[in-house]
């Protein structure tokens, strides 16, 4: 998120959810936070927040992970963002511009992101 503001993006404008392959059951997490567990066996989403994240019009959704889990990918497909970025390592029908890196190398990632975004007109 400081890379991101750094880059002039202010933090209200800036929403994240978290995913984590195990939830521990009385940790209080600092952003809104959901599992594989919160995916049922239909393919629907279980958890509120993470429904309202997904239903929410943003100009851009950045899909910072590069190994594919069903709820990622169905948050990503869902999404309502008029815009999706992500990583080349993902399905390629799910965001409009891959960065071909991966999410241990984020300042690259953070680099590249702006610079296509600025060849694109979208800042």
């Amino acid at each position: 998120m400081k890379d991101l503001e750094a880059k002039g993006i202010l933090e209200k404008d800036i929403k994240i959810i978290a995913y984590r392959d195990k939830l521990k059951k009385n940790e209080v997490y600092s952003k809104p936070t959901f599992g594989s567990k919160h995916l049922n066996w239909k393919g629907e989403i279980t958890n509120p927040e993470v429904n309202d994240f997904i239903n929410e019009k943003f100009d851009l959704l950045i899909s910072y992970y590069d190994v594919e889990k069903a709820i990622l990918l169905t948050i990503t497909h869902h999404s309502k963002a008029q815009f999706k970025i992500g990583f080349s390592s993902i399905d390629k029908r799910l965001n409009h511009l891959m960065i071909n890196t991966n999410a241990e190398n984020h300042k690259v990632f953070i680099h590249e992101l702006f610079r296509y975004l600025k060849i694109l007109n979208k800042i």
